[in-house]
């Protein structure tokens, strides 16, 4: 059983000893950024970039610990192509999009923050997740608004064959005032399969996809 005298040691120690000052501030840093990649439900969150953060710094105090007298960033320097491993494992393609690559330029950053406080660097981690906080929260408005006045997305289109509807697509393109630039084609017995990349402003896509779905010649519609 621990007495007042023991806490006010194990505190006093814990105060004064630099390594457990970075864990926790390790700790704070990767929960900051991934507790918001929890609230929007992302594949990796709290736990996830709380460990990431933790383990850079880990890593990093070790390098220049084991690396007294040799090189001491030979660890640090494999942090790097570690993490990298690891944001490649959660980017994957989806039909025409590629998805994952955010959280992994995330996972990246945290690493960097983490391997920042493990240096002694903890103010500067502090302000690099404050910047990263406001990216992830505050860009999304900006993402937003551009969108409003201009996307791209990537239509696919099943028509019968042999009816006029693979050449009505480009008149409803125009029709629309929509950049379309037509992309792979599959061709078979009863069906035309096609891809395109369209550009234009939200409210319109928003037509453009409910005038394809009305249209009597198109089978199947993914976008």
């Amino acid at each position: 059983m621990f007495l007042m005298g023991d806490w006010e040691i194990l505190w006093n120690h814990i105060i004064h000893d630099e390594d457990l000052i970075k864990l926790l501030a390790s700790t704070f840093v990767g929960a900051i950024i991934g507790g918001e990649r929890e609230y929007h439900s992302k594949s990796a969150g709290l736990r996830t970039f709380t460990l990431i953060a933790v383990g850079s710094t880990i890593f990093t105090i070790l390098s220049e610990k084991v690396g007294m007298g040799a090189s001491p960033d030979r660890i640090s320097a494999n942090i790097v192509t570690g993490v990298g491993f690891l944001g490649a494992g959660i980017i994957f393609k989806v039909d025409d999009r590629v998805k994952g690559l955010t959280t992994a330029a995330i996972i990246w950053v945290t690493a960097s923050l983490g391997m920042a406080i493990g240096d002694g660097h903890i103010l500067l981690s502090f302000f690099g997740a404050i910047m990263v906080f406001m990216i992830l929260q505050f860009f999304i408005v900006m993402e937003r608004w551009i969108h409003k006045y201009g996307e791209t997305r990537n239509y696919k289109i099943v028509i019968k064959k042999g009816d006029e509807g693979f050449l009505k697509m480009d008149e409803i393109f125009k029709q629309f005032r929509m950049q379309a630039k037509k992309g792979k084609q599959i061709y078979k017995e009863e069906t035309i399969t096609c891809f395109w990349s369209v550009r234009g402003k939200t409210s319109k896509h928003e037509r453009l996809a409910k005038k394809l779905i009305a249209e009597p010649h198109v089978i199947e519609l993914e976008f």
